[in-house]
């Protein structure tokens, strides 16, 4: 009895020293919260947009000649003179380029025109890497693909009117981050962004940023679409966006998605249970409206929504189209070697049957892991990225 109670003692006072210890360390102004707002840091706030491209202390505002000079002529400079940037058609525009340690804390941007941001491609390279580690069409990287503008409100990721794309991913970086857009349209398109960062110390332990896009129209795996694949190295699973189009009558989201980790091979670790349960809905996200009729039922939250219902319009709209997210912030699919991700295109025909589907479904996989990563496979060509 003596020795245990000893032990526990001992146990306390360690526990004790540790978060004495943990508490005396300089903040590094990371993982921010209302918790910890009020504790001061050596971290050193730093923004790259048109009005800065490098984000330097006290060089922000000095333009003279940018795109906006001309309603600026009476004010001169620091009145607005550089507020966005322009990107040739076919051309690869560098939005930052940082050297480390640091951590991105959040990117908001403004593209235009807004029905091409499929044609728009967001690319982030990590610690002088030759291949990206986020490369993905713009609007699908904030949740908001297909084109159009869909108001998305959660912790990650906010979709703001008119069309204000906003990232709260956190993503550190140990040397060096690359941030580039190419515009593969056959235009010039129009930029207004802002890129929010930190230096500071990072963990030791602190994986990067990856999402990955892509996109099968129609799915020629018949009923599987694979999200993810080709991942080695340790790090956890974070968030999926979907945006599916049906190309037939009736519900489409019974199929079940599948987390195969370290080593899975036939049969996965983590099973779910149908579409609309994985993207946190229930019973085809329908309720009653005023006419008395099921409909589908937008929603946005803090990790899971269906931000966006294309219906069809009798015209030109011929199908119905969804964009879903679902976030793992508070339950993060966690890898130690390897990861694949696929989920099934599933409805319903005669006698009680499912039906293996073949509709367009494009996605962006969000995960954290370390270096190096496997090169991505090639994006889709333009055509077949453009939503139609």
């Amino acid at each position: 009895m003596m020795r245990n109670a000893f032990r526990l003692a001992a146990g306390l006072l360690a526990g004790g020293c540790l978060t004495l210890a943990a508490a005396d360390a300089p903040f590094d102004g990371l993982n921010l919260g209302l918790g910890n707002l009020y504790r001061v840091s050596n971290a050193q706030s730093r923004s790259i947009s048109p009005e800065n491209f490098t984000g330097e202390k006290g060089m922000a505002a000095m333009s003279t000649n940018g795109p906006a000079r001309g309603p600026a002529r009476d004010l001169g400079q620091g009145w607005k003179v550089s507020p966005f940037a322009n990107v040739a058609a076919h051309a690869t525009f560098t939005l930052a380029d940082i050297t480390g340690p640091g951590a991105i804390q959040q990117i908001w941007m403004t593209p235009s025109p807004l029905d091409r941001t499929r044609s728009f491609i967001l690319r982030i390279y990590w610690d002088g890497e030759k291949d990206p580690s986020v490369e993905c069409p713009l609007g699908d990287f904030f949740a908001c693909g297909m084109g159009r503008y869909c108001q998305i409100s959660s912790l990650p990721v906010c979709v703001n009117p008119g069309s204000a794309f906003n990232s709260y991913w956190q993503m550190p970086f140990h040397k060096q981050c690359k941030v580039t857009v190419e515009n593969l349209d056959d235009a010039a398109m129009t930029i207004y962004y802002q890129i929010n960062y930190t230096l500071t110390t990072v963990p030791d332990d602190a994986a990067y940023f990856h999402a990955q896009f892509r996109r099968q129209n129609p799915l020629t795996t018949k009923g599987i679409y694979t999200i993810l694949d080709g991942v080695e190295g340790q790090g956890q699973y974070v968030g999926t966006y979907l945006a599916w189009g049906v190309h037939s009558s009736g519900w489409w989201g019974e199929g079940e998605i599948k987390f195969y980790l370290d080593g899975d091979t036939t049969f996965p670790t983590i099973c779910g249970t149908g579409t609309e349960d994985y993207f946190c809905g229930s019973y085809d996200f329908d309720t009653k409206g005023a006419d008395g009729q099921s409909h589908y039922t937008e929603f946005s939250t803090p990790y899971s929504g269906l931000a966006q219902v294309i219906r069809p319009d009798g015209h030109y709209e011929s199908q119905t189209r969804f964009g879903l997210y679902r976030w793992h912030i508070r339950d993060p699919i966690r890898f130690q070697k390897d990861l694949k991700v696929t989920i099934q295109a599933l409805g319903w025909q005669s006698g009680g049957r499912y039906l293996p589907l073949q509709d367009d479904i494009a996605s962006v996989a969000f995960w954290y892991q370390t270096l190096p990563h496997k090169k991505f496979p090639p994006l889709p060509s333009r055509d077949e990225l453009e939503a139609r």
